[in-house]
Order: structure tokens, then sequence, then C-alpha cells
């Protein structure tokens, strides 16, 4: 099965920890949106668990720069919404049970 560039960008994605928790940003829920424009263009839209994370501007780079890192891309853009609020519902089956939430 080829792999898709969107499944380039999950699997980057899926390397991005957030540093207070050990589970990584997609399983979290955290990642609201993908889209894959012309030129090979990147879009992520996402969120943070709380809007003062003190951590906030060097999860942004480090996704931007595992996106950008990603063969065939041609751009990254990456923004952060806090419209709807993160719950833990939002969370993978995977992160509530390495979390303990199951």
């Amino acid at each position: 099965m080829e792999t898709t560039l969107r499944d380039q960008v999950e699997e980057a994605l899926r390397t991005v920890h957030d540093p207070e928790i050990p589970v990584n940003i997609y399983d979290l829920g955290l990642v609201y949106k993908i889209e894959i424009g012309e030129n090979n263009n990147v879009l992520v839209i996402m969120t943070l668990t709380a809007p003062g994370c003190p951590v906030a501007g060097s999860i942004m780079e480090e996704v931007n720069n595992k996106i950008l890192a990603i063969p065939g891309v041609g751009g990254a853009d990456v923004r952060l919404t806090f419209d709807p609020p993160w719950t833990r519902d939002m969370m993978s089956e995977e992160a509530k049970l390495e979390l303990g939430f199951l």
C-alpha cells in the first residue's frame, strides 16, 4: 500500500510530544485538521491541552519543522486554535489507555 503525504504528516505528528504528557499530540487529539493544498503545502490546525501552555511555541515550531522535513512538502502552515476547547474525549483509545483514563 502506498503511503500518502497525509499519512506521512500524521506519522510525523505522532513523533511530537507535549513534555508534560507521555503521549504524542496526534493521539491526544490536539490536531484538528490536516489539509494538503497546492504544491503540497500542508496546513495543520491544532490546539493545546491548555491556553496557557508554557511550551506552545516550541511545540508549534517542532510540528512545523517535522512537516517541512517530509520529502515533497512544499511548505507548512501551523495554526493554533482554542475553538473548540480540547477535552479528554478527543484522545484516541490508545492514549486514554496509556494515561489510565479507561
